[in-house]
């Protein structure tokens, strides 16, 4: 009798292994998010007045907010502003936080 050589089964192993050995590429975050703006006088009291990336701004933009405690206790999603912020946000003492990034993006170029 005749032994079945093992060289057959180490390559389908291998073929297998090749398969699952690729990886994904990471996603890339879009360029138009990652460019630089500059902020107005008003908007650059909260953020500084250097040129940083529009995701940058709103995240300068909620830490101001949290720290100030300018969240509404009650809906969660509203934002009271203060004197510094009504500025920014149209003279309006309330908004949104989806409408909050509309009034925060006329301030910016």
């Amino acid at each position: 009798m005749a032994k079945k050589s093992k060289s057959t089964k180490s390559t389908k192993k291998a073929k297998a292994t090749k398969k699952t050995a690729k990886k994904k590429s990471a996603r890339k975050p879009s360029a138009a998010f990652m460019r630089p703006v500059s902020p107005s006088p008003a908007l650059a009291e909260f953020i500084g007045s250097k040129a940083v990336p529009r995701t940058e701004v709103t995240k300068r933009l909620w830490a101001y907010i949290k720290k100030n405690k300018l969240q509404d206790a009650k809906n969660k999603r509203m934002i009271n502003a203060d004197a510094p912020l009504k500025v920014v946000f149209g003279g309006k003492s309330s908004v949104n936080m989806f409408e909050m990034t509309k009034l925060v993006g006329k301030h910016l170029k």
